[in-house]
C-alpha cells in the first residue's frame, strides 16, 4: 500500500499466498512465494500509483509476527517451509520443559509456554532439518520473522528486527529489550543466527537499486502487524486499544512504559519504540482462528466459494439455530491458553443448514474476541465503552453488528480500515520527518462507522454462557 501525507491511500496491491497443513497441527507458508510475491505487489502498486519509485519517501514493513523462517546466507534461498505462528509441532517439547524453565520464559517474556511463538519453532527447525543443520555448521544459517527475510532480500543483506516482532519470540527480555542468554539456552538456539534487534521507527538502510523498487528507498519501520494496527489506530497513549479482525483476532491495549503483568490470561508485549524514545508496551489477547475460519469453510467444507458470501449466506437465518462453532483448530490462545483443545460445532439439528453454519462461524469470532476483551477489563481496571476495529472482517455489516450485541458496546471503525499498513507507514515516515510527530498522525484518525449494540442484556449473559459451554467442549481433545 502506498498513502500520502493525509494518510489516504495511493495505490494498494494484494496477492494471496498458499497455506500448506502437511500433518495434522503443522502449517507452512513457502518463504520464497513470499518473497516474489511481496515484489510483486510492490510494482503493481508503484505502477496503479502511476509515480517513479524514486518518488517514494520511505518504506514500512509489516508482518504476521511468530512465522519463522531460515535461509543460507550465501544463496539467500529458504532452508524449510516457514513455520506459521499456527503451528502446534513444537507443544510436546515445550510440555517437556521444567516448571522452573516455564516459569523463567514467562517472567522475562510476558507471553504464555505456546507453540505459537518462534523459539521453539527455530528449535525446531535447528534440531529436525538437514538443511538447516549445515547451513548452522557451516556459518551461513540465518533465522528470523517475516520481516527479517523480507529486510534481507530487499536490502541485499541487512539482518535485523524490531523490538516488537522481537518480543513475540520468546527469546528477548522485556526490559532490556535484548536477545536473553538464559532463554537461547534453554531452546539451544546460537545468538549468531538471529537478527540485530532495532527499534520500530528508525531508518536501518536503503533498498537495493536492482530489487524490485528498482531504486534506493530508505527502510525505515518494522512493526509487527498488530503493534503496526494499533500505530494505524493512533493508540498512542495509556489505555488506547484497537482490536484487529484477521486470519486470527488480536486486541491490544497500551499501558504506556509500563510493564503489566496479566492475571486473566492475556500477554504482555512491546506496543512500539520510536526511535530513542522509551518503549511503550502493552497487553494482548490473541485468538489463533477468526478470519482463517471462514477460510476452512471455503476451501476445506466448499460451503461458499468467496469469503465474502458469508455475510449474505448467515443472514438467510435469524440466528445460528443453537448451534455453537469453536473453530479451536491448533488450541486456543487467550484466555485459555490450550493447546490440547480442538475444533467442535455442538447443538446440531436435523434442522441445522449451511447458513446456520455460516452465522456460527461470525458468532464465534464475536464470543471469542469478547473474552478476551472481558480479560482486558478485568487486568487494567478500564472499563470499555466502545471498542476500535480494522481489519478485513470488518467489512462485514453483519458480524461487526453482532459483535456489538454480543459486548453490548459500540464498535467503531476508521475511515482506513487497513490500519496495519498504515501504521508500517506512520512508523517510517515518523523516522524520516514525512510526518513530524504522533500528534500529526492522531489528528488523522477519521470514523467511517459505528456500530450500536441492539441486543438485551438478558440475550446476551445467555449467549455468552451458552458459548463457554461450547468452549468447554474442546479441552483434552489432544493427549
Amino acid at each position: 500500500m502506498i498513502f500520502d501525507k493525509s494518510g489516504a491511500v495511493v495505490a494498494i496491491s494484494q496477492k494471496e499466498h498458499r497455506q500448506f497443513t502437511p500433518q495434522s497441527g503443522w502449517v507452512e507458508h513457502d518463504a520464497d512465494e513470499i518473497w516474489q510475491n511481496a515484489q510483486a505487489v510492490i510494482r503493481e502498486a508503484i505502477s496503479k500509483a502511476g509515480i517513479r519509485a524514486d518518488e517514494i519517501k520511505a518504506l514500512g514493513i509489516t508482518n504476521q509476527r511468530e512465522t519463522t523462517v531460515a535461509w543460507d546466507a550465501q544463496t539467500g534461498k529458504a532452508l524449510h517451509p516457514a513455520i506459521v505462528w499456527q503451528d502446534t509441532r513444537t507443544a510436546d517439547f515445550l510440555n517437556g520443559l521444567s516448571q522452573v524453565q516455564k516459569d523463567l520464559l514467562v517472567s522475562r517474556t510476558g507471553l504464555a509456554i505456546a507453540p505459537y511463538f518462534s523459539a521453539s519453532k527455530i528449535h525446531w527447525l535447528i534440531n529436525y532439518t538437514a538443511p538447516v543443520k549445515q547451513a548452522l555448521a557451516a556459518g551461513n544459517l540465518r533465522i528470523g520473522t517475516i520481516d527479517s527475510w523480507l529486510t534481507w532480500n530487499l536490502s541485499g543483506g541487512l539482518h535485523i528486527t524490531d523490538v516488537t516482532n522481537a518480543s513475540r519470540t520468546m527469546l528477548m527480555n522485556l526490559e532490556t529489550l535484548a536477545w536473553d542468554l538464559e532463554l537461547l539456552e534453554i531452546f539451544d538456539i546460537p545468538l549468531a543466527v538471529l537478527p540485530e534487534i532495532k527499534s520500530s521507527s528508525e531508518v536501518y538502510g536503503e533498498t537495493s537499486a536492482d530489487g524490485p523498487f528498482g531504486a534506493r528507498i530508505p527502510i525505515a519501520g518494522i512493526l509487527g502487524d498488530q503493534h503496526a494496527a494499533m500505530v494505524g489506530q493512533a493508540c498512542f497513549e495509556k489505555g488506547s486499544s484497537k482490536t484487529t479482525y484477521g486470519t486470527g483476532n488480536f486486541a491490544l491495549l497500551n499501558t504506556g512504559t509500563e510493564i503489566v503483568r496479566s492475571k486473566h490470561g492475556l500477554l504482555t508485549t512491546v506496543c512500539f519504540k520510536f526511535g530513542d524514545q522509551p518503549a511503550q508496551y502493552a497487553l494482548e489477547g490473541s485468538v489463533a482462528v477468526t478470519g482463517s475460519a471462514i477460510q476452512w469453510l471455503r476451501d476445506q467444507l466448499e460451503i461458499i466459494s468467496s469469503a465474502s458470501e458469508i455475510e449474505g449466506l448467515a443472514l438467510q437465518v435469524k440466528d445460528a439455530g443453537g448451534i455453537y462453532f469453536v473453530p479451536a483448530f491448533s488450541g486456543l490462545f487467550a484466555p485459555y491458553w490450550r493447546s490440547d483443545a480442538r475444533g467442535v460445532i455442538v447443538g446440531l439439528t436435523r434442522a441445522t443448514t449451511k447458513a446456520h453454519l455460516a452465522r456460527a462461524a461470525l458468532d464465534a469470532i464475536c464470543y471469542q474476541t469478547m473474552e478476551i476483551m472481558d480479560a482486558m477489563v478485568a487486568d487494567s481496571g478500564i472499563a470499555m465503552t466502545e471498542m476500535k476495529v480494522d481489519g478485513g472482517i470488518t467489512a462485514n455489516q453483519l458480524c461487526m453488528q453482532l459483535q456489538a450485541d454480543v459486548m453490548g458496546i459500540d464498535i467503531v471503525k476508521p475511515l482506513i480500515s487497513e490500519t496495519t499498513a498504515l501504521g508500517a507507514a506512520y512508523a517510517a515516515g515518523l523516522a524520516i520527518g514525512f510526518w513530524q510527530s504522533t500528534d500529526e498522525v492522531k489528528a488523522q484518525w477519521r470514523q467511517d462507522r459505528r456500530w450500536h449494540p441492539e441486543s438485551d442484556e438478558k440475550t446476551r449473559t445467555i449467549g455468552a454462557a451458552r458459548w463457554k459451554q461450547a468452549v468447554e467442549r474442546t479441552f483434552n481433545w489432544v493427549d
